[in-house]
């Protein structure tokens, strides 16, 4: 089943961080935090979940085309990676749990 990046943040009680594209689909998960990892095992329309907050997640995130970037543990974004994101299209948001149970809030949805 596939939802939208704005269904998803409505479904799992998602904070918004920035969406600026939340029409885009959200197709599986993937977690990890090495972001050499990710870039190579990521898939396109993945939602991405991290606890890693720096410019190199919106350039990974960039490159592997993820449908969105979910920060757990209740990470966020300074107003200046959050502004960066904005320009690049890319969708975060955030979550209060740790990793792995955001990722089972995602089980059966995407």
């Amino acid at each position: 089943m596939k939802m939208t990046v704005n269904e998803l943040c409505t479904s799992c009680s998602f904070e918004e961080i920035c969406v600026p594209d939340g029409d885009k689909e959200v197709s599986g998960a993937y977690i990890g935090d090495l972001l050499s990892w990710v870039m190579g095992r990521a898939n396109e329309d993945n939602a991405w979940i991290t606890i890693m907050n720096n410019i190199n997640v919106i350039a990974v995130a960039s490159l592997s085309d993820v449908a969105c970037v979910i920060l757990a543990e209740g990470v966020t974004l300074d107003e200046t990676l959050k502004e960066t994101a904005i320009q690049k299209g890319i969708n975060f948001l955030s979550s209060s749990l740790p990793a792995f149970e955001t990722a089972q809030l995602l089980f059966g949805k995407v």
